[in-house]
């Protein structure tokens, strides 16, 4: 699948040695909170398009290109204070979760994503919080979408 990169971008990729900067912007978001959690793996803040990324230590691992699998994503967030894993423990329900990634010279310009996913698993201690993420699993999904029944179509019968 090809991607549209900016000018700057591509050469950041083609050079051998490279001034640019990729920066992986995360929004770790849920109906149940009063604003998304939004970090970069960056030691400085980040504004993109209007939202402040806190500058916190992460991790993804991508997944293997296995065509018979959903893809999974491990994140690994430095557990240096309590912003992240609060919602965590208070909200059941799976968080979602968008990556993207930037170039640090200008960060209003998203290169690739957002990649939309959904945190299914997560565990913490006092030093990281490890989680799954999952694409949705499209898969599983029936195909087609609808049930082609009398009372829905009664032009077919």
């Amino acid at each position: 699948m090809s991607r549209v990169l900016s000018q700057a971008a591509r050469q950041a990729v083609n050079a051998q040695e490279a001034e640019q900067v990729f920066l992986l912007l995360l929004t770790i978001d849920h109906a149940d909170l009063v604003e998304p959690i939004r970090v970069v793996n960056n030691t400085e803040d980040v504004t993109s398009r209007g939202d402040l990324f806190v500058g916190y230590p992460f991790e993804i691992a991508l997944p293997d290109e296995d065509p018979d699998s959903v893809a999974r994503v491990t994140l690994r967030i430095d557990n240096i204070d309590r912003q992240i894993v609060q919602p965590l423990r208070a909200i059941p329900a799976p968080l979602s979760v968008a990556l993207e990634v930037v170039l640090a010279s200008s960060p209003d310009t998203v290169e690739a994503g957002p990649f939309n996913m959904t945190l299914v698993a997560a565990e913490y201690d006092a030093l990281a919080i490890a989680g799954e993420l999952a694409f949705e699993d499209v898969l599983n999904e029936p195909f087609p979408g609808h049930s082609y029944v009398p009372s829905e179509y009664p032009g077919l019968f």
